[in-house]
């Protein structure tokens, strides 16, 4: 009777390990041929870049090397689980405002979009934003084209992303204090455009 309960232990030690891993997306961004130089020739090795994200506001990234492929996607996949970030969505699919992120040469910019937009951003800010479930996004890399800066940039930009929560609670308002003026703003936009109308009529 204890082997059966020890062996039940396990197996649901292993079912939940499985499910951890089963709300990730992973995604393979970038692979690279590495050689070390010894004295008896090359050894041949492999880097790999991982973006990792369950789809609802949490992304992470990783770099792994290894003699073959998939082990070092499984340790790129690894590093990128311990290193989960969370970014705050407007709507569960955009960003919440216009962010710019810098890694070394890598500079890259993000625009907030309406719904419908999809994803517009090349292969390494695509995978990110896949990954964090992002729907719609307008993203342009105006820096370095290496892979790994690009992926670091964007991290870096949404990293400094705010929502109206976080910028309430640093200046001790509530969330309603800070949202309605946008709505304030455009009613009192079209008093002022009829009001040059009938100055002009």
């Amino acid at each position: 009777m204890a082997r059966e309960e020890k062996g039940s232990g396990r197996r649901d030690r292993r079912n939940k390990d499985e499910e951890v891993d089963s709300e990730f997306v992973d995604r393979l961004v970038h692979i690279n041929r590495v050689a070390k130089v010894v004295k008896g020739g090359r050894r041949f090795g492999f880097a790999a870049l991982v973006v990792v994200g369950d789809q609802k506001g949490r992304v992470g990234f990783g770099h792994g090397k290894a003699k073959e492929v998939p082990e070092a996607i499984r340790k790129a996949t690894e590093q990128a689980k311990r290193e989960l970030i969370r970014v705050p969505l407007r709507e569960g699919r955009t960003i919440h405002h216009d962010i710019e992120g810098r890694w070394g040469a890598g500079r890259v910019v993000m625009r907030t979009a309406p719904q419908g937009t999809g994803i517009i951003a090349g292969g390494p800010m695509r995978a990110v934003f896949e990954s964090l479930g992002v729907q719609d996004v307008v993203a342009k890399s105006l820096g370095s084209q290496n892979p790994y800066n690009m992926v670091r940039a964007t991290f870096n930009a949404l990293q400094h992303e705010n929502s109206p929560r976080m910028v309430a609670a640093r200046r001790g308002k509530k969330v309603a204090d800070i949202l309605p003026r946008r709505a304030e703003a455009a009613p009192a936009a079209e008093e002022n455009e009829s009001a040059e109308a009938s100055a002009d009529a």
